[in-house]
């Protein structure tokens, strides 16, 4: 059985995506990429149980007006579907973007039915798995320069990839 479980919420970082964020950082990942930063995130047992309490914890971290959005990461948020639900009670009580990361590229989320519900309650996405090889220290918001940053519903409504220029 795969858990509903996170690692870690961050009330203040400015590493994930634009301005200050919440950042979830959930567990459980079978991409195993080399040199992960987050190795022990891939274990979906890993971390603490998400609760209504937890969920209630991190819309009063977004009502700070100094917080931009949030942010969701790990571990593959894309093989943790139950943040669908999670998000859409967030989007009802704050209207703050949401960023997410995932190794997955847009075009294997847009054929996943359940991926792709979760991908239209965000309004960036940052796609591809984390390589090595490609790695960049200079780009913004991600890791290596296979991963690309997509403005969601610029892509939908053009029926392909618009990449989002961070500020």
């Amino acid at each position: 059985m795969r858990y509903r479980n996170y690692a870690q919420i961050r009330p203040f970082d400015i590493a994930n995506g634009e301005g200050i964020r919440v950042s979830i950082f959930v567990t459980g990942c079978t991409h195993a990429c080399p040199e992960c930063f987050n190795e022990c995130y891939q274990d979906f047992n890993f971390g603490e149980q998400w609760t209504d309490e937890t969920t209630d914890e991190v819309i009063e971290y977004l009502k700070n007006p100094n917080v931009a959005g949030l942010t969701l990461l790990g571990g593959e948020p894309m093989q943790n579907l139950w943040l669908t639900d999670v998000v859409r009670k967030i989007k009802q009580e704050v209207n703050k973007n949401i960023w997410v990361y995932s190794g997955y590229t847009w075009e294997q989320i847009v054929s996943h039915t359940g991926r792709r519900k979760l991908l239209d309650e965000c309004d960036i996405l940052v796609d591809g798995l984390f390589v090595n090889t490609l790695l960049d220290l200079k780009l913004k918001f991600r890791g290596s320069s296979n991963q690309r940053i997509i403005d969601i519903k610029q892509s939908r409504d053009a029926h392909d990839v618009v990449l989002h220029e961070p500020k």
